[in-house]
């Protein structure tokens, strides 16, 4: 595997934990220069005194303007060559409890996120001609579940726009690609096992199971292993892989 073009910065938004945060350490590892963005200050500035990023940004990508302001600081610094959109969020309900609002906000933060963040680094890349857009849609962008029609609505909208936008960079020096996790080990998903405890009864080991089911290998996946296949992508080996949703889920999909 080709390591990262010489000197690279890498923006990671939803970078203060889970898949972001391990993200973050990845590329760190790989020798980028790496700026996190998030809401939260505190949990941001611990990845930085970590070791993990080099910088920290303050927004809320569902925000454009904010997402714009931040992005122009962490530009100032060094510009940008690599995005890594992964902030998002999941709720779950069914369809016929899914109100208009739980929609909106699936929208706002998982797909408008993505586009607030490309937007605001893909023309200075395309400039460039020097340019890695990687978005963390999920399993969810690839097939259905049930009880989050919202949730999946949105991340199939990323891959669309992933597939998009990968032909209209298609001779820019830029490759825009999405990275699909199943079921992984983060804060998230124990939002989810402790929905699945309340409203079953079942133990932790039990709802556990019940996610990892969906797994042919029978378990859930480390952020390790997602943040495997986006440095792969990042690498300057990945030149040609561009428009490509790549699963990280066991034989899922």
């Amino acid at each position: 595997m080709s390591g990262l073009p010489r000197s690279s910065h890498a923006l990671v938004t939803g970078g203060a934990r889970g898949i972001g945060r391990e993200i973050a350490i990845a590329l760190s590892a790989a020798g980028a220069m790496v700026t996190v963005l998030g809401r939260d200050r505190v949990k941001l500035d611990e990845v930085v005194a970590s070791g993990a990023a080099r910088f920290a940004v303050v927004a809320d990508v569902t925000d454009q303007a904010a997402v714009g302001a931040a992005v122009a600081e962490a530009a100032s610094r060094q510009p940008i060559d690599i995005l890594i959109a992964n902030a998002g969020a999941a709720e779950s309900a069914p369809f016929g409890r899914t109100h208009a609002a739980l929609f909106r906000r699936m929208w706002e933060v998982n797909f408008l996120g993505t586009v607030h963040a490309t937007q605001a680094v893909l023309p200075g890349m395309v400039e460039r001609r020097r340019g890695r857009i990687v978005a963390i849609a999920s399993t969810a962008g690839l097939k259905g579940y049930a009880y989050v029609s919202a949730y999946s609505a949105a991340k199939h909208a990323v891959i669309g726009l992933v597939r998009s936008l990968a032909l209209e960079t298609a001779k820019s020096g830029v490759t825009v690609n999405a990275v699909c996790p199943g079921f992984t080990e983060t804060d998230l998903l124990e939002n989810s096992i402790d929905n699945i405890m309340r409203k079953t009864g079942r133990n932790r080991e039990q709802a556990v199971a019940e996610l990892a089911k969906h797994n042919p290998q029978a378990r859930l996946v480390r952020p390790s292993e997602v943040a495997d296949a986006v440095l792969w992508l990042c690498g300057e080996g990945a030149s040609a892989i561009t428009g490509q949703a790549v699963a990280v889920a066991g034989g899922e999909v």
